[in-house]
């Protein structure tokens, strides 16, 4: 596909014959607002995990527990991600502005990023505590490390179930849930190899624990970061039939091709779509524009369209083979 900025010459000298502008924007498409829903459940996650970082510290330094000390880091990192994604997601509705024409919406894809970067950074410093511990195992407060990690669960768990019913249709979501049940097994992780030491006296369970909970977390980041990625390279969003747009579109009622067709975020959870229809008959009018967008936004969750119409005369500008579909 060729860009826009192949075509930019002929976008005023169409405008003596046939050729239409579109903008379909409905900010309440989709799952758009499920960001605006969650200030709430950001606000209590932040707040529980906070004094539980303290919590986990404090006893972990009095247990001399490093897996609580350990799961206490990687508590902290999860607030900070926490913070990055509610932040984003109030940046996102902000009204547009100056140079950032679609507003700040595009902070929700980079709050995802960085969140998916957190959660590796977090686990590669469990999984190296657990190393070192697996070559000098230390003796710990059972009991006490077991009530502490047990609260975890109920918080970090607890949490998670918050951000669930989000996380399908907006991976900033997606990645705050994450962050919560990710530290949820690994506070599990903790209470169920305390609980064995303090049974068989065996204390290489705590860090094979830890690292079988890091590679859990591995597998559990790795789609947000290849999604958070995709987005931040402007890929059609997951689940975009970009063949199916194609024949949509090259089925309207007087469309005999396309070219430019992109399709590509501009937050977690909305989708635009420029496209220039060949109309040798001319543009069919503003109903046929709305009419476009609006099924483009039912049948493929599109709700920010522009699309332009050519006749196919003279233009200015010859199209290459591969720009006409």
């Amino acid at each position: 596909m060729a860009s826009h900025d192949h075509h930019a010459g002929h976008h005023h000298d169409h405008a003596s014959h046939a050729q239409g502008h579109h903008h379909g924007h409905d900010h309440s498409h989709g799952h758009a607002h499920a960001p605006a829903n969650f200030g709430k459940v950001f606000a209590i996650g932040i707040s529980l995990n906070t004094a539980l970082v303290v919590a986990e510290a404090v006893y972990g330094y009095i247990a001399n527990s490093t897996a609580l000390l350990a799961d206490a880091g990687h508590n902290l990192s999860d607030v900070l991600g926490l913070v990055v994604a509610w932040g984003a997601s109030v940046a996102s509705k902000r009204a547009p502005s100056g140079r950032f024409t679609y507003g700040l919406r595009a902070s929700t894809i980079l709050s995802a990023l960085a969140n998916a970067v957190f959660l590796l950074v977090a686990t590669g410093a469990i999984g190296w505590e657990a190393i070192l511990r697996l070559r000098e195992p230390q003796p710990i407060a059972g009991v006490t490390v077991m009530v502490v990690a047990g609260i975890g669960i109920l918080i970090n768990g607890a949490t998670a179930m918050l951000f669930a019913r989000g996380r399908k249709d907006d991976i900033n979501i997606e990645g705050a849930f994450l962050h919560m049940a990710g530290d949820a097994a690994v506070s599990l992780g903790v209470v169920v190899s305390a609980a064995l030491i303090i049974w068989t006296g065996w204390l290489w369970l705590d860090p094979v624990t830890s690292l079988a909970i890091c590679a859990t977390i591995l597998w559990s980041t790795t789609s947000l970061l290849r999604s958070s990625i995709d987005m931040s390279m402007a890929a059609a969003p997951k689940g975009t039939d970009l063949d199916a747009i194609r024949a949509f579109l090259l089925n309207r009622p007087g469309v005999s091709a396309i070219h430019d067709l992109h399709v590509w975020p501009i937050s977690t959870t909305e989708t635009a779509l420029t496209c220039h229809l060949v109309m040798p008959g001319g543009a069919a009018g503003d109903a046929f524009l709305m009419e476009t967008a609006q099924l483009l936004k039912t049948s493929f969750r599109i709700g920010h369209t522009t699309l332009q119409v050519e006749t196919g005369a003279d233009n200015g500008c010859a199209l290459a083979p591969d720009d006409v579909v």
